[in-house]
């Protein structure tokens, strides 16, 4: 199996940065691609930043220009850097690792990590 662990969460004032990472371990062949999805109380978990067989990341709309995402592979991580933030970034955050064969999408979650933006 994969295991994918996240860590970096925390409270942080609007403006603020954090700094996520999520190392992957275990059976990493099972995965091609890392990205980063969160979820708001009340809410449908959506993408953040990934990786992705185009060969450059995708960014959700409401991330764009403050969130970057990076990845070591010698180290089987992937990083969220997250700029000027809001409290509309509340959520907890989800590493995802996944693998496309074919029409399917085989996808691995971690457990999640705690953002909250406020004053």
């Amino acid at each position: 199996q994969v295991q994918l662990v996240e860590s970096g969460g925390g409270l942080v004032q609007p403006g603020g940065s954090l700094k996520l990472a999520c190392v992957a371990s275990g059976d990493i062949y099972r995965i091609d691609f890392m990205g980063w999805y969160r979820q708001a109380p009340g809410k449908q978990r959506q993408l953040v930043a990934a990786f992705s067989s185009s060969g450059s990341p995708k960014y959700g709309d409401s991330v764009k220009g403050r969130f970057t995402i990076s990845e070591d592979n010698a180290k089987n991580t992937v990083y969220l850097h997250m700029n000027n933030l809001k409290p509309e970034d509340t959520a907890v955050y989800y590493c995802n690792g996944y693998k496309e064969v074919a029409a399917s999408r085989f996808d691995y979650w971690g457990q999640g990590t705690q953002v909250t933006v406020s004053s």
